[in-house]
């Protein structure tokens, strides 16, 4: 039996993979949840046996990213699983190079998210179909992609600024979303997060400020 904790700031997600996972309590065995990853670190001592972490990237106080460079520096038994809803090539290379083994969307079936558990316990290196795809890239021209991710004056990722386009287009959330292949509610967290990193309150002004600053075409 493998045993694991999960950190995810969202109460509701949170509940609802804990749910998926009990089907599988002779399988695993789940231990705690944490709400961000600074509070993973202050609980995680008090837990010598946790074997995996399935560890959300966008959480506040800390973020997954930081916490797994944490948590890998200091337990160097225990492998993390990035289980996210975010498919950006900066997100996937900088959870690499934090150390996860492991990188899932949450739209993942719970039979995948207990097979990868499974599979990074044993030494894999489990992915989603996507991701391991964009990996494969991402290896092949790493330079490329690093800067790429890093040039953006406000800091977007290659996905948000496809999604700007698409809403420069008139997109709405589910035509977008069929467009590159993501979920509605992955397509609802790149929104938000353009507006908090453009600093606008809606589409119109998240694509006229894009355009000004040559984001956008």
């Amino acid at each position: 039996m493998i045993t694991i904790a999960l950190a995810e700031d969202n109460d509701f997600l949170a509940k609802s993979l804990k749910e998926k996972l009990s089907f599988f309590s002779n399988e695993i065995r789940f231990v705690f949840r944490a709400k961000n990853g600074r509070e993973l670190l202050n609980i995680l001592p008090n837990y010598s046996d946790v074997q995996v972490i399935l560890m959300d990237i966008e959480m506040p106080v800390m973020d997954g990213i930081t916490a797994t460079q944490e948590v890998v520096e200091r337990y160097k038994e225990i492998k993390v699983i990035m289980l996210t809803v975010f498919d950006d090539d900066d997100k996937i290379f900088s959870a690499i190079k934090a150390g996860a083994m492991g990188y899932l969307l949450k739209e993942e079936s719970p039979e995948k998210i207990i097979e990868s558990i499974k599979s990074v316990y044993e030494g894999g290196a489990p992915m989603s179909a996507s991701i391991a795809a964009k990996t494969l890239q991402l290896l092949r021209n790493p330079i490329t992609i690093s800067n790429k991710t890093t040039a953006q004056e406000f800091n977007l990722s290659e996905r948000e600024i496809e999604v700007l386009e698409l809403l420069k287009k008139g997109y709405d959330y589910n035509k977008t979303a069929e467009t590159l292949f993501i979920s509605p509610f992955t397509v609802r967290k790149h929104i938000e997060n353009i507006y908090r990193k453009l600093q606008v309150h809606n589409k119109i002004e998240a694509v006229q400020k894009a355009i000004n600053h040559r984001i956008i075409n």
